[in-house]
C-alpha cells in the first residue's frame, strides 16, 4: 500500500519505519530541510533502540524515502497519517496548530479519494476538525474520510510497541473505511478495536491518564509508608499482584516526565473543563507529579544541610530509560533546585547529554561516566534508572565518593545491600538506611510516633550529629525477603 506519513518525530519516524519493514510504500515528510537531509544519510533525529537499522534496511531496499515535499506525497499515498506535534499550551489546551495546517495542504494537493489518519494525540472532537479544514480548502469536491488511530508507544521500546502492540484502535466513519485499516495493520496478527472517531480519540487521552495516575497513587502512598515506616515496594508489589490491580505503572519515584502523560493529562483536564466537566480527581493526579521532585530535593537539602557548596552527582537526565527525550524530564527541575540551592553539579547520562545542556545551568559539569561525575562528590542522585545503573561497581562508587550517601529517586537499588556497602542510602517510600548497619527510622521528638520532623539532627553510632530530613532513631533491620521490581 502506498502510505504517507506527515512528520518525522518519535511517532511519525517509527510509524513509518515500521509500515516500510511491512512491506509498504512509505513517504515521510518534514518541513524541515536539514532533518529531510539528516535521515537521508542515515542519521536519526532520535535515540530509540533498532530504529537506525531498520530505517537504513528500508531506504536502501527502495520502500521508505524521506522528502519536504508534502504535496507529492499527497498524491502518492492511498492512506494519509498526519503525526505531527501537538504541543500543550499555558493554559492545558492542545495546540492543533500543526494539524490544522497540514490538513489544509492536504485538501489544497488532494487528487482522489484518500484515508486521512489521525496518528497524532489529539483531543476529542479533533477527527471532526480535520475534516472540516480539508473540505473547506480542496479547490473542487473530492471524497475523503477521516479516521483515527492513536499510537500507544513507549519511548525505548517504541518499535516493538508498533510491531506488538496490546491493541490497535482504529476509529472511523464507517466500517467499510475501517477496513482500509485493518487491511494495513492485518500482518501484525495483533487485536484490533474497531469504533467511531471519538471515541478511538477518547481511548487515547482515557489510558494515558489512567496509567498516569496510577504513578500519581504509587507516590502517595510511598508518602504514607515514609511517614509509617513500611516499604512501599512491597506494598505495590502485595498490590500489584491482585489481577484486578496489576503491577504495571505503580512504581513510585520522581514521577511522570516525557512529551505524552503530562501533556495527555492537561489536554483532559481542559477537554473535559471545556465541556462543562470538573475532573477533580485528574488535576489531582497532576499536582502530587508536580510536587515529587521539590520532595526528594528537600530531602537532599536537609541531609546535607547546608547544601550551599556541596557537590552532587546526578546519574540520569533522559526522562526515562532508552531515550534521548528531556521533555518534561524530572532531571531538569531537580537540578534546577539544586542549583539554585548552591550545590556544585555534575551530571552524567549515557545517551542525553547533548540534548539535556540547554536546558540545564551552565555551571552544570558533564562528565564521561558515572564514576567521574561521584568522584570526590557529597552525594549522588539517581534521576533516570538506566540498566548501565543497575551494573554499577558499587563498591568503586563508595571509595570515590567524598561521602558515601546516595538518593535513589527511582527506588533502584535494594536497601539491604546498599547497607552492607557501607552508604547512607535514601529512596521513595522507604525507610533510609546507615552505614552503620541499622535504619534510620523517622520518629517525632517526645512522642514515639514515626512521623517525620523536617530540619532534625541524627546522633551516628559515634556521637557525630548530621543534619537528617526528620528526627532518626535507630532500630535493628527487620529481615525481609529480597524483592524484584515489577514490571519495571
Amino acid at each position: 500500500m502506498n502510505l504517507a506519513v506527515l512528520g518525522t518525530g518519535y511517532v511519525g519516524l517509527v510509524t513509518g519505519a515500521v509500515f516500510a519493514d511491512l512491506g509498504n510504500d512509505v513517504v515521510c515528510v518534514d518541513n524541515v530541510a536539514a532533518k529531510v537531509t539528516a535521515l537521508r544519510a542515515g542519521s536519526m533525529p532520535i535515540y530509540e533502540p533498532g530504529l537506525q537499522e531498520m530505517v537504513g534496511r528500508n531506504v536502501a531496499d527502495g520502500r521508505l524515502r524521506f522528502t519536504t515535499d508534502l504535496a507529492a506525497a499527497v498524491r502518492h499515498a492511498q492512506v494519509i497519517f498526519i503525526a505531527v506535534g501537538t504541543p500543550p499550551k499555558d493554559d492545558g489546551e492542545t495546540d492543533l496548530s500543526q494539524v490544522e495546517a497540514v490538513a489544509a495542504e492536504i485538501g489544497r494537493t488532494m487528487d482522489r479519494y484518500k484515508v486521512v489518519v489521525n496518528k497524532s494525540t489529539v483531543p476529542v472532537g479533533t477527527g471532526e476538525l480535520v475534516r472540516e479544514v480539508i473540505a473547506q480548502h480542496q479547490p473542487r469536491p473530492i471524497e475523503f474520510d477521516v479516521v483515527s488511530n492513536p499510537e500507544f508507544l513507549r519511548e525505548g521500546s517504541a518499535i516493538e510497541d508498533t510491531l506488538r502492540p496490546d491493541r490497535i484502535v482504529i476509529g472511523a466513519p464507517t466500517h467499510q473505511v475501517a477496513m482500509t485499516l485493518v487491511e494495513l495493520y492485518a500482518p501484525l496478527e495483533r487485536p484490533m478495536v474497531i469504533t467511531d472517531v471519538p471515541s478511538a480519540e477518547m481511548i487515547k487521552y482515557a489510558s494515558n491518564a489512567f496509567l498516569a495516575t496510577k504513578i500519581s497513587f504509587a507516590n502517595a502512598i510511598a508518602d504514607i509508608c515514609e511517614a509509617a515506616g513500611a516499604d512501599v515496594r512491597q506494598v505495590v508489589k502485595g498490590m500489584g499482584l491482585d489481577a484486578r490491580i496489576g503491577g504495571a505503572f505503580l512504581q513510585p519515584g520522581l514521577g511522570y516526565g516525557g512529551s505524552c502523560f503530562p501533556k495527555d493529562v492537561d489536554s483532559l483536564i481542559h477537554t473535559a473543563g471545556r465541556l462543562g466537566r470538573d475532573f477533580r480527581l485528574l488535576r489531582t493526579v497532576a499536582e502530587i507529579n508536580r510536587e515529587r521532585a521539590a520532595h526528594l530535593v528537600e530531602t537532599i537539602r536537609t541531609t546535607l544541610d547546608p547544601l550551599h557548596g556541596q557537590t552532587v552527582a546526578i546519574l540520569g537526565l533522559a526522562f526515562k530509560p532508552n531515550t534521548d527525550d528531556m521533555r518534561e524530564a524530572k532531571s531538569v527541575e531537580v537540578i534546577g533546585l539544586l542549583h539554585a540551592a548552591g550545590a556544585r553539579l555534575r551530571a552524567y547520562d549515557p545517551v542525553a547529554m547533548d540534548k539535556a545542556r540547554p536546558l540545564l545551568p551552565p555551571a552544570v559539569v558533564f562528565c564521561g561516566s558515572p564514576y567521574e561525575a561521584a568522584t570526590g562528590a557529597d552525594a549522588v542522585v539517581l534521576v533516570t534508572e538506566w540498566n548501565e545503573f543497575k551494573l554499577l561497581d558499587l563498591a568503586r562508587l563508595r571509595g570515590l565518593l567524598r561521602r558515601p550517601t546516595i538518593f535513589d529517586g527511582r527506588n533502584l537499588w535494594e536497601a539491604e545491600r546498599m547497607r552492607r556497602l557501607g552508604f547512607e542510602y535514601y529512596s521513595i517510600g522507604r525507610r533510609p538506611v546507615s552505614a552503620v548497619g541499622e535504619d534510620l527510622v523517622p520518629q517525632a521528638p517526645g512522642s514515639g510516633s514515626t512521623r517525620p520532623e523536617l530540619g532534625d539532627s541524627l546522633v551516628s553510632r559515634t556521637g557525630s550529629a548530621h543534619r537528617r530530613p526528620a528526627t532518626m532513631t535507630k532500630t535493628p533491620l527487620t529481615t525481609q525477603p529480597a524483592l524484584t521490581d515489577v514490571h519495571r
